[in-house]
């Protein structure tokens, strides 16, 4: 796809604003040309925007031939993998908005915890070799040595739990209810109408008092 007005302009002026302020780092170089653009005259931004409407209609038109040229099974394969590609990038999002919102990290398996504490001094040229050593060493460990890292899995599982409650309850507060496992959502509809039951209850003995008075 051809570039848009802006990021032509980003392209064009970058080499020129990077020799003007060497001290900015790329973010902040970015952010201040995207300054630039906002105060820009509309005579000059009409440039890049008639230099983007010419390079969309030469891109239509090459599009316009390669999908002439596709085949049936092409065309199936194309769609499948654009689909993939979608699920990626939902799921990429997905993985960064919980990061964002502070999701707690899952628990390590024993030998994940025995991975990371072994991993800087292990042998092997390539970090698979490592990893193949690692997992020989692990098959071979006593049973004595085994089960302290049994124990530190545990403890992590114990701590996921805790945290997650926490982080669950904060969701729930959030309207984030897409986030909760569903067993958190069956305790929190379980407890709602435990709520709303004896909310009812207390409404009709009130209504049953009053009008014995």
């Amino acid at each position: 796809r051809p570039l848009t007005a802006f990021f032509r302009f980003l392209k064009e002026s970058q080499p020129i604003y990077r020799q003007k302020h060497p001290e900015l780092t790329a973010t902040d170089l970015v952010k201040k040309m995207a300054g630039v653009w906002r105060e820009l005259p509309v005579s000059e931004k009409q440039v890049y925007e008639e230099a983007r409407e010419v390079e969309w209609q030469k891109y239509q038109e090459e599009m316009a031939k390669y999908k002439a040229q596709l085949t049936p099974a092409k065309i199936a394969a194309l769609k499948e993998e654009r689909q993939r590609r979608i699920v990626r990038r939902r799921l990429f999002q997905q993985k960064r908005e919980l990061s964002v919102l502070g999701k707690p990290k899952k628990p390590r398996s024993a030998f994940n915890i025995f991975v990371s504490e072994n991993h800087p001094e292990s042998q092997g040229a390539s970090p698979m070799a490592k990893l193949k050593n690692l997992y020989d060493t692990w098959q071979k460990l006593p049973s004595s040595q085994r089960q302290t890292y049994l124990q530190l899995s545990e403890d992590d599982k114990v701590r996921y739990e805790n945290e997650m409650k926490s982080w669950e309850a904060k969701m729930v507060e959030l309207g984030r209810e897409d986030l909760v496992r569903s067993s958190t959502k069956k305790k929190t509809v379980k407890k709602s109408k435990a709520a709303k039951t004896s909310s009812q209850e207390a409404t009709a003995k009130l209504k049953l008092k009053k009008s014995e008075e």
